[in-house]
């Protein structure tokens, strides 16, 4: 969901030192804007970055970048990261669609994809993050043994996501509709502020991993 316009947000974007511009003039060398050459991990679709923030204090061996299309939304990930810079992380303000002309073949070797919006029109199916045409996309960037992540609290979102994966070609490597009761895909867990907010509301969290 679209937050309203935040005045300034674009330029507080542009002046980041966290955000990194012109995305495409990287590919193949994001290693380069990090301390050290580790595997790289993105989240499409991050939010206020708490998710992105935590799993790169956790794992300080792997690079992120946290993937965020609405400026108002990547303000506040900003905001945090200048009271708790990190290393390891970079944000990127830009559509998921482009991925591909972001990346290089093989170069990303985890996508993450928390809550993302599940445009529930069937004339839309093809924007969401886990349809056939976004995991062709995926294909275009993950490494080999590479894989994806997606949790979801949206039941119908998560039942198509089921069945896109075979359909795209891709594995099911693990899948549970309650996550949170699950102690194998539950352990080391990271909640994002939509997940902690719907537990909270007792609906129960969905997850998938796929590879190819």
């Amino acid at each position: 969901m679209r937050l309203r316009n935040i005045p300034g947000a674009d330029e507080a974007i542009a002046n980041s030192t966290y955000c990194v511009k012109d995305p495409e003039t990287h590919k193949g060398n994001w290693q380069e804007l990090f301390p050290s050459r580790q595997p790289l991990h993105i989240e499409i679709g991050m939010g206020k970055g708490r998710f992105m923030m935590d799993m790169a204090t956790a794992n300080p061996d792997i690079n992120y970048i946290g993937i965020e299309r609405y400026s108002s939304v990547l303000l506040r990930a900003l905001q945090k990261m200048e009271l708790n810079p990190l290393p390891n992380l970079k944000f990127i303000c830009m559509d998921a669609a482009d991925i591909a002309e972001v990346f290089a073949p093989e170069e990303v070797s985890r996508i993450y994809l928390n809550f993302s919006d599940p445009w529930p029109k069937d004339r839309h199916a093809k924007r969401r993050l886990t349809s056939r045409e976004f995991f062709a996309r995926y294909d275009q960037v993950l490494a080999q043994n590479g894989r994806i992540e997606f949790k979801t609290d949206n039941q119908n979102l998560f039942t198509f996501s089921l069945e896109e994966v075979p359909e795209a070609g891709w594995h099911l490597d693990a899948s549970t509709r309650d996550l949170h009761h699950d102690p194998i895909l539950n352990e080391g867990n990271v909640m994002t502020e939509y997940e902690e907010k719907f537990s909270s509301l007792g609906n129960p969290i969905c997850k998938l991993i796929a590879s190819r």
